[in-house]
């Protein structure tokens, strides 16, 4: 126990620490953004992103992954705080922490290896493309120094580390380019515009609401696709974080932690977050690997705020839109052009179509559901093909399936046998198929009764024991001279 604390904890303290300031001062204007998209102060964002690092930093299942206060979530509680006000938000926060921690509970993590390899880079890629696309509004009808700005800002983050591998070069881009436009009194936009911090700490209460069954029905339905939303962007952030670093993770424990910090979050005047990849990825690319890297994050945010608010609301945007901007290239998978010529055809438009759907929509988790059904109709394509071939001998017919017995493919196994043909012995082996569901038990019977009718004898040979088991469990025809295959 205690090498695991150290090792989660203490491991990288120099890199943990560095790579959380980094992330807590690109962590302030996503979460006015993201604030202002939800309909909310931008304290509640701020105060959410606090308390999510924090509490996640003990509780998560993924050292080093970020979870704050994020757009996908903001995008969903919208219309609840339009139609019913603040108060309803911060008790759907807490609901959506117990039905996170329950689904937690229920090992919700197994889901993810129904997640094909061409939905996540699907999920990346759209994601890289979202994060850039917020980043656009900040370079349209802008001066000409903003441009110069972010473009210093790249070659600092590209050039620097290559000779200064201590401190994170987003950190000292920062620094320097703060000082510039203060000092040298540079008219370029900056956090402060985006909107109004105050210099407070978030205090403890319980949402101002009814405690009743009407209360429960207006909330539930936010608080359910909260916490969807939030576990499935969690879970795949802790893939690809995962990927990153070469290690494993905890992944119903994260999701059980995601919980317990939007409980927390909620009872603090926050909105429901999740794991950000953005952020996650910044801090991976800066050197952050253990869970002090996430608490920093938290706590170094929430000191900006209540020590050096009057800083940070003058730190230049086009600075963190140039970090943004980095983490977009460097999230981007790029062989995904090479991937889309040489990949499977069904594989690339999965990609693609998640991509679409995620960029159209900006909502992460129908893209990845979509891609997950497009996948779920293309496998259920590919294996539907079975083939029966057919041998005639004297007052006998052979009948050898091959292929996957199921819903898509019994339509195909029907047409392949004449029913027609009477007072003949009719083997049908199925020595190379398999036995999936009722429809195809339900099949075999239609062809078995319809021989029978004709006065045919008919003996299915070589059922594996799990198909053996099914039909012998669902079967109207029963036939005595079955044979259960030695394969």
């Amino acid at each position: 126990m205690i090498e695991k604390i150290k090792r989660e904890w203490f491991s990288n303290i120099r890199g943990d620490i560095l790579s959380g300031m980094v992330v807590a001062l690109a962590l302030i204007p996503e979460a006015i953004a993201f604030s202002i998209i939800a309909g909310v102060d931008p304290m509640i964002g701020l105060y959410a992103s606090f308390t999510m690092a924090v509490v996640i930093s003990f509780t998560g299942g993924r050292p080093g992954m970020i979870s704050a206060a994020t757009g996908a979530m903001a995008l969903l509680m919208g219309p609840l705080v339009r139609d019913y006000g603040l108060e309803y938000l911060f008790a759907a926060t807490i609901l959506t922490g117990i039905i996170q921690i329950i689904f937690g509970v229920l090992k919700i993590a197994k889901l993810m290896k129904f997640i094909p390899r061409a939905v996540m880079i699907g999920f990346v890629n759209a994601l890289a493309i979202l994060i850039f696309m917020a980043q656009v509004p900040h370079l349209i009808n802008v001066t000409n120094i903003t441009y110069l700005f972010v473009i210093i800002t790249l070659l600092i983050v590209y050039i620097l580390p290559r000779f200064i591998k201590i401190i994170p070069a987003p950190l000292i881009a920062i620094i320097i380019l703060t000082a510039v436009a203060i000092f040298g009194n540079v008219n370029v936009a900056t956090v402060g515009d985006l909107g109004k911090i105050t210099q407070s700490l978030p205090t403890f209460f319980l949402p101002n609401v009814p405690y009743s069954f009407e209360t429960l029905a207006i909330i539930f339905p936010y608080a359910l696709a909260l916490s969807i939303v939030g576990l499935l962007e969690s879970l795949l952030t802790s893939s690809i974080v995962d990927d990153a670093t070469d290690t494993e993770s905890n992944k119903n424990r994260e999701a059980r932690g995601q919980g317990i910090a939007n409980i927390v979050t909620g009872f603090f005047g926050g909105m429901a977050g999740c794991a950000m990849i953005g952020q996650s990825v910044i801090n991976v690319k800066s050197g952050g690997r253990g869970r002090l890297s996430t608490f920093v994050a938290g706590v170094f945010l929430m000191f900006l705020i209540m020590v050096l608010g009057s800083l940070v609301v003058q730190i230049p945007m086009p600075v963190l839109v140039g970090i943004m901007i980095m983490v977009c290239i460097g999230t981007f998978n790029w062989s995904s052009f090479k991937y889309i010529v040489n990949a499977p055809k069904a594989d690339a438009v999965v990609m693609l179509v998640t991509v679409i759907i995620v960029v159209a929509t900006d909502n992460l988790s129908l893209g990845v559901i979509a891609g997950v059904l497009l996948s779920a109709v293309f496998f259920a394509a590919k294996i539907s093909h079975v083939k029966v071939h057919k041998q005639e001998r004297t007052n006998e017919e052979h009948y050898t399936v091959e292929g996957q017995l199921f819903f898509a493919s019994v339509d195909s196994f029907i047409k392949a046998f004449d029913t027609s043909i009477t007072n003949n012995k009719i083997f049908i082996d199925f020595t190379h198929s398999h036995v999936w569901d009722d429809s195809a038990v339900g099949a075999i019977d239609k062809i078995a009764l319809k021989l029978k009718e004709n006065q045919n004898t008919v003996i299915m040979t070589g059922l594996n024991s799990a198909s053996q088991k099914i039909v012998d469990k669902l079967t109207v025809f029963q036939n005595p001279n079955a044979k259960v295959s030695d394969h």
